[in-house]
């Protein structure tokens, strides 16, 4: 029997708890001679990330242990922490002191290979003759340095830095160290502040002497304003690439004279933000032929023909994807869709068969309880990518003359993208009552670089305006309540929420996780990697001095009066716990109702089950408060106004 009750009020089956305890995000897929390893995030286990496989009954099982943590901190986002041999050997990255340890197969004790105390990070692992090839990032006070290197795993390095050989250093930055097939060469792509991986890297090569270094290099291709991605030898004189040289993430290949050649000219995106090293988005085929994923918005899969440029779709259900290695005629797919739970899954390419290895959550809820997703643009000064999610729960519907709350999501980076997948975290609103839209503003990657560099030099008004035409977009085709209105994001999209609510009368409360709030300060002390990137969202220091001032929704709080719930964690070293205190003091100040919830251990993304709970129940209390309506089964947040 359907329930008629109001938005926001419906009982739903989805709790925090189960956000919580069934989500554990699976990446970073691989073959292990005939098995398949993956990475696990494990909220029940104070966020560890653990090396999982499937065990004889079928269930997945550690291979790393509890409480042994694979997690790299280098860019702070990291990619790449772990690596395995056929045998079963792994060497990893320990997240408590970033030390490098192999694990051999049936031990549960770790021995360390590097030493303590040493200042090193490394990242974007893997296995070459008895060593692991890896970026490394060395910290000594301020400074920062990354090359290169290569790391024996019989331990001689514990306690040896000199064991450690340093390959190639030159650049600031560094990624996919990749050998030609006879050995004599390495490729990898560089780049140096103020630039960021998807403004304009360098694609370099160099010969290895007798020791095994790089004495001198050449750069092939690449520029400021040319972002180069994923070398991959196809034979010892030519590299696939992806460029995006024509205003799109396309492949190329590239000879030793540097020679471009485009091997499939498209208005799609073959490649994405790097923000994680080691990412790749196609795979090389024995027979020649390039298995891809396609982006527009959505992904799809795509085979290559390099010496034709025909492409053709490989049928699968995945819309959003990323690529795992091949072995014979079977690649591991991590990704999901609208419909699909994200995780990672085999499909053969020869049959068209798809078996799921590992769900990123134990298992979805009743499809009746899932909203159903459509992506739709919206018109305000220039059109506007989103993902909208009407509220939906077989057991209610709401009466017939009131009209949904909606919140905005607005993802970090902020260049990167909401992806087109089912998200139980969604449905945990949606299923109440409350609407979603999930905005790709002007910057998002996916549709093109054109789109993407929308934001250069306009952080915090074109993310602003995009959202804010999303959802009046959505109030002007009678979807939803145009005085219930809500926005909220993380990292940078939590800057766009403090932007947006600073700026605009739209949004009845505003929800910032770990947001930027000034800029300034920022500036001075946020992590290396992104420690320039305010130069091409913004402008660079000291020229745009008065920007930042102008531009930081701190200093706006004058024009804020909508409620504000603060989320942070306090070993935050990307957006650090200042700057949500500092606008919680100014909310204080005006007296404008809020919250700010701090959290011990946590990071920049949070990952302990109790965090999850604490942080998803507080936000919808937070939105019944502010647009008068009753959520079911949480407890009340409280709201000071000093």
């Amino acid at each position: 029997m359907t329930t008629i009750a109001p938005y926001g009020s419906w009982r739903s089956p989805i709790s925090a708890h189960d956000l919580a305890e069934s989500g554990h995000a699976v990446s970073e897929g691989t073959w292990v001679g005939d098995d398949v390893w993956w990475l696990e995030l494990r909220p029940s286990e104070g966020g560890r990330f653990a090396v999982r496989t499937t065990g004889d009954n079928g269930d997945p099982i550690d291979v790393l242990p509890e409480p042994w943590n694979a997690r790299t901190r280098v860019h702070e986002y990291g990619g790449g922490a772990w690596a395995a041999d056929d045998d079963g050997t792994l060497v990893f990255a320990e997240f408590t002191d970033q030390r490098l340890y192999r694990l051999d197969r049936g031990s549960r004790s770790p021995v360390p290979l590097t030493s303590a105390d040493s200042g090193f990070r490394f990242a974007d692992l893997t296995w070459r003759d008895g060593e692991i090839i890896a970026v490394r990032e060395t910290h000594s006070g301020d400074l920062v340095e990354r090359d290169i290197v290569a790391v024996p795993v019989d331990g001689t390095a514990d306690g040896n830095n000199e064991a450690i050989r340093s390959i190639v250093s030159g650049s600031h930055f560094l990624a996919y160290p990749r050998f030609s097939p006879d050995g004599t060469r390495l490729a990898w792509v560089a780049w140096d502040h103020p630039q960021m991986p998807w403004d304009g890297t360098e694609l370099r090569v160099g010969d290895l002497d007798r020791a095994g270094q790089v004495g001198e290099w050449r750069t092939l291709a690449g520029s400021p304003t040319e972002s180069l991605l994923q070398p991959e030898w196809r034979d010892d004189d030519h590299l696939t690439i992806i460029t995006d040289r024509s205003g799109w993430w396309n492949l190329a290949e590239v000879d030793l004279q540097g020679e471009v050649t485009p091997l499939h000219p498209d208005e799609a995106e073959y490649g994405d933000a790097l923000w994680f090293v080691g990412l790749a988005w196609y795979r090389l085929l024995a027979d020649g032929r390039i298995l891809a994923s396609r982006t527009l918005g959505q992904s799809e899969l795509v085979i290559i023909d390099p010496a034709t440029g025909a492409s053709s779709v490989v049928a699968q259900p995945l819309t959003h994807i990323v690529l795992g290695p091949v072995r014979g005629t079977s690649v591991l797919l991590a990704g999901g869709s609208a419909k699909d739970a994200p995780g990672l899954r085999r499909l053969d390419l020869e049959s068209g068969e798809i078996t799921v290895v590992r769900l990123s959550v134990d298992s979805l809820p009743d499809a009746g309880y899932l909203p159903i997703a459509e992506s739709r643009t919206f018109a305000g000064d220039r059109e506007v990518h989103a993902i909208v999610y009407p509220p939906r729960n077989v057991d209610f519907v709401a009466p017939d003359d009131e009209l949904p709350p909606f919140v905005a999501f607005v993802h970090g980076g902020p260049t990167t993208r909401a992806p087109f997948v089912v998200n139980p975290a969604i449905a945990y609103f949606t299923s109440r009552g409350i609407g979603v839209v999930d905005v790709n503003y002007g910057g998002s990657t996916g549709y093109g670089r054109e789109y993407r560099e929308r934001l250069r030099g306009q952080w915090g008004i074109v993310d602003v305006e995009d959202t804010v035409a999303t959802v009046l977009g959505l109030a002007d085709a009678g979807l939803a309540d145009r005085d219930r209105l809500g926005i909220r994001g993380g990292s940078a999209g939590g800057w766009t929420v403090l932007a947006a609510l600073t700026s605009s009368d739209v949004f009845a409360a505003g929800t910032s996780y770990f947001g930027v709030a000034e800029l300034t300060q920022f500036a001075r002390d946020t992590h290396d990697f992104e420690s320039r990137y305010l130069d091409g969202l913004i402008g660079p220091l000291p020229e745009a001095a008065d920007l930042y001032q102008s531009r930081a929704p701190l200093n706006r709080v004058d024009n804020l009066s909508t409620p504000v719930l603060l989320l942070q964690g306090l070993d935050d070293p990307i957006v650090p716990p200042s700057q949500a205190e500092l606008f919680r003091d100014a909310l204080a100040r005006k007296g404008i109702p809020h919250a700010y919830i701090a959290f011990e251990g946590e990071s920049h993304g949070f990952r302990r089950a109790s965090t999850i709970v604490s942080a998803t129940e507080a936000e919808l209390s937070f939105y019944g408060q502010v647009m008068g309506f009753d959520p079911v089964g949480v407890p009340p947040l409280e709201l000071v106004s000093e």
